[in-house]
């Protein structure tokens, strides 16, 4: 007979800013091959700037190449260098950090643009089988030490849809605009948390999507503070390369020529790098070129990589017998789109499975 769901935290410590670490190795060892008995396992990242690449994109980084993964994201934190003048970094402006806060707060903004451009995701399923399962941390060091990072894997046999909604989301008149669907206001978390407890799922997952008719929008999960979402995101859909270029200003010669070269600059320079990536990996038309190539057509629709789907884990690990969402303190479903939206709605879709 199958096995009941089972589920693990597994705790994590980066070695440097940029770690990615196999997390069904680290299982095995603390616990042995329990995760054989099941088909498949979703893998849950509790935070906003580390996380998991879809079991197709990471195998194929893998086998290219031991270091796959790494040169991988390493594209994306060249677009996203650190300290380039992001607005999320000056913490004089942000008013909900109390003074001790501040003190600690990392300056961060490179890792969560970084995040949502790769396509990185919170909450993945992966199938059973033995290669590596990726834990991607874009912000592993800080102040002098390592951060203490958490992932939750829960193995199950099979999904069944309990329930499905299509909601409209209200969206500013903005074409350039992000929306926190955890936001109270909305009452979208709201509606998610009165289904799980009306159809009593312990064990399940949400899936929230896109409507087919949705263009030129994405869905990612991340930390929706103000300065980060409505400044350096908005800025990353005016100008892709901005902060690359930022970051660049003062390694040319000629100041003069700052302004009209840069942005070319931008381009070869990432262009350069991918181009060493793809022959690093041996990947002839991979999806990592096409994807380049795409970018420098359409920016900002392009470079940064968002879904058109998220999922969230429900469990009751911490509360027996009733489900919540597994979430981290500062993580939200963001809504984010780059043309304004006809009727200043979008509509997704959501279902509920129960895990079994």
């Amino acid at each position: 007979m199958p096995h009941e769901p089972a589920e693990f935290t597994v705790a994590l410590q980066p070695r440097a800013r940029f770690d990615a670490i196999d997390v069904r190795s680290r299982l095995q060892s603390a616990h042995g091959d329990v995760l054989a008995e099941f088909p498949r396992a979703y893998y849950v990242s509790l935070h906003t700037t580390a996380g998991y690449l879809e079991q197709a994109l990471a195998a194929r980084l893998t086998r290219r190449a031991q270091n796959g993964v790494g040169l991988y994201v390493d594209a994306f934190r060249s677009v996203f260098p650190e300290d380039a003048g992001y607005e999320h970094d000056k913490l004089e402006l942000r008013t909900e950090l109390s003074e001790d806060q501040r003190a600690v707060e990392p300056r961060n903004a490179d890792s969560h643009l970084a995040f949502m451009a790769a396509g990185l995701r919170t909450c993945v399923s992966y199938r059973a089988g033995g290669g590596p399962v990726w834990f991607v941390d874009l912000d592993g060091v800080t102040n002098g030490g390592p951060r203490q990072r958490q992932t939750t894997v829960l193995a199950y046999n099979h999904e069944v849809p309990v329930w499905r909604a299509q909601v409209t989301v209200p969206v500013s008149a903005h074409p350039m605009d992000s929306v926190n669907l955890r936001d109270p206001q909305i009452g979208f978390y709201q509606m998610l948390e009165e289904a799980i407890a009306r159809y009593g799922v312990t064990k399940g997952r949400l899936r929230i999507e896109l409507a087919p008719q949705e263009r030129q929008a994405g869905l990612t999960v991340n930390e929706y503070e103000t300065l980060l979402m409505r400044h350096d995101l908005l800025e990353v859909l005016h100008n892709p390369f901005r902060f690359m270029i930022e970051k660049g200003r003062h390694a040319f010669a000629d100041p003069r020529s700052i302004p009209a070269k840069t942005r070319d600059y931008a381009k070869y320079d990432i262009v350069r790098l991918i181009n060493r990536i793809v022959d690093s990996l041996g990947l002839n038309e991979s999806v990592i070129e096409r994807m380049v190539a795409r970018a420098m057509a359409v920016p900002a629709e392009r470079l940064l990589r968002l879904k058109r789907t998220v999922n969230l884990l429900v469990s009751d690990s911490d509360t027996p017998g009733r489900g919540l969402i597994v979430q981290g303190t500062y993580q939200s479903p963001i809504l984010v789109q780059w043309q304004q939206a006809a009727k200043r709605s979008r509509t997704v879709d959501v279902t509920l499975a129960r895990l079994t």
